[in-house]
């Protein structure tokens, strides 16, 4: 009796945890969003390449300021001979005993000039910095864009499921209704298996269909950082519930906007500074010093407030002649990054405009699919009566409800490629980050 019990309660627990693992997690695309946001990996390597272009801004920044060292020393002599140049013709008195040395030096140089090197590497690193800023805002653009073409791809695959399973119930009930015809020697055999091979075709779609969704929820499930059972289920009030404004109709938006062009730029501005901190190696390096010394050399001599001031000057004469080289290297670094900015402007103006076409051709295909699920429920209706009567034959029947079913799903899937090609559309244009962005505020 006891063990009868607990295989009872052993079923109820494994029968309560498969109903929880099928559990499904709903999320606004907006939420999707704002979690990859928060925990994507590539996100967070954006942002640390940022921290770590700031750093090395701030340690360039470092070199502006006076160097200043503190050094001291304490030596033990041992037997040391001493040989005075001074003051030695009659003194009868003998040599003291030397027997240690203490030294201490504070030493600064403030750098006053150095052929415009240190302003132009401090340009150089803040415009790199900026730019390392721009990529990091495009990865928040594509991570956006990423989350939902999956996104989607997910309410697509959910919406065909949907619609497959509700014609599998007519097929299946097709096929028991030919049944009873088929023994009735009202249908001949082929219309029956002909209804039962349609069953199959829809499960192998359904399954198909499945397999799709399975991979699809699993990639945006690794992308949010949920655990792995997680099953997604996307509503449509959490993918289609909101208005299209401000669509952009020309590459406008995008030349000013996008973050991949603007890293880009600060790269030309960095690459520009680079050039004349290479041609700063032709000037001499003028700087300020200044130092203080104590030193006490036991019983002979003691020196304090040795103070000293001056100016340093430093010129490499060799790089009149070997700088040339670095100049040039500097110059066609410059001119790459012209160029790249010159395709990628291109190429930006050729994104925008098949978005452009692509925004429009789903609007016009919404407009040809709801027509179609008009016409082939009609269509469907008026074969269904000739069946009846006798005036059409099974293919016919069945060729009409495949048509349906097609129409009906191209009309559910419809509305979700607009909203897909919009976001592509506000993607290209670099507008995609601040329409969520602004839904927080």
């Amino acid at each position: 009796m006891k063990v009868s019990q607990l295989m009872l309660f052993g079923i109820f627990f494994i029968g309560i945890s498969s109903v929880e693992a099928q559990e499904k997690t709903s999320l606004t695309l907006d939420e999707a969003i704002h979690m990859a946001w928060l925990k994507s990996n590539e996100i967070s390597l954006a942002n640390t390449k940022v921290a770590t272009k700031k750093y090395e801004l701030q340690s360039v920044k470092n070199s502006q300021y006076p160097d200043l060292k503190v050094s001291g020393q304490y030596q033990r002599l041992a037997k040391a001979s001493i040989n005075l140049k001074v003051n030695k013709s009659s003194s009868s008195e003998p040599m003291p005993v030397v027997d240690q040395l203490m030294i201490g030096q504070v030493n600064a140089n403030v750098p006053v000039f150095a052929g415009f090197k240190i302003q132009n590497s401090i340009k150089v690193s803040e415009n790199l910095y900026q730019a390392e800023n721009a990529t990091a805002s495009q990865t928040k653009e594509e991570i956006a864009m990423k989350v939902i073409n999956s996104y989607a791809n997910l309410y697509k695959s959910q919406k065909t499921i949907e619609l497959l399973k509700e014609n599998q119930k007519s097929a299946q009930q097709r096929v028991v209704d030919f049944s009873d015809l088929e023994k009735n020697g009202v249908i001949p055999r082929n219309d029956l298996l002909k209804s039962q091979l349609q069953v199959s075709k829809i499960q192998l779609s359904i399954d198909e269909e499945n397999n799709n969704l399975n991979i699809v929820n699993f990639y945006l499930v690794t992308l949010l950082k949920l655990p792995v059972e997680t099953k997604l289920e996307i509503r449509e009030s959490d993918f289609a519930n909101f208005q299209m404004d401000n669509i952009p109709t020309n590459d406008e938006p995008a030349l000013q906007n996008r973050k991949d062009l603007e890293a880009i730029r600060f790269q030309e501005k960095a690459s520009k500074a680079n050039i004349k901190m290479a041609k700063s190696a032709y000037y001499p390096a003028i700087s300020l010093i200044g130092g203080y010394t104590a030193l006490d050399l036991k019983n002979v001599v003691t020196v304090q407030n040795a103070m000293n001031f001056g100016v340093g000057i430093s010129y490499d004469i060799s790089s009149i002649l070997k700088n040339g080289t670095m100049v040039k290297l500097a110059e066609s670094k410059s001119l790459e990054v012209q160029n790249s900015q010159a395709v990628l402007t291109d190429y930006i103006k050729m994104q925008v405009q098949k978005a452009i076409e692509d925004y429009e051709l789903a609007l016009k295909q919404n407009e040809v699919y709801i027509q179609a699920v008009e016409q082939s429920t009609e269509n469907y209706r008026i074969i269904k009566d000739k069946y009846d009567n006798g005036l059409s034959d099974t293919n016919d029947l069945l060729e009409a409800d495949v048509e349906q079913l097609g129409s009906k799903i191209n009309k559910a899937l419809a509305k979700a490629n607009i909203i897909q090609k919009y976001y592509e559309l506000l993607s290209v244009t670099g507008q995609l980050s601040q329409s969520f962005n602004l839904s927080k505020i």
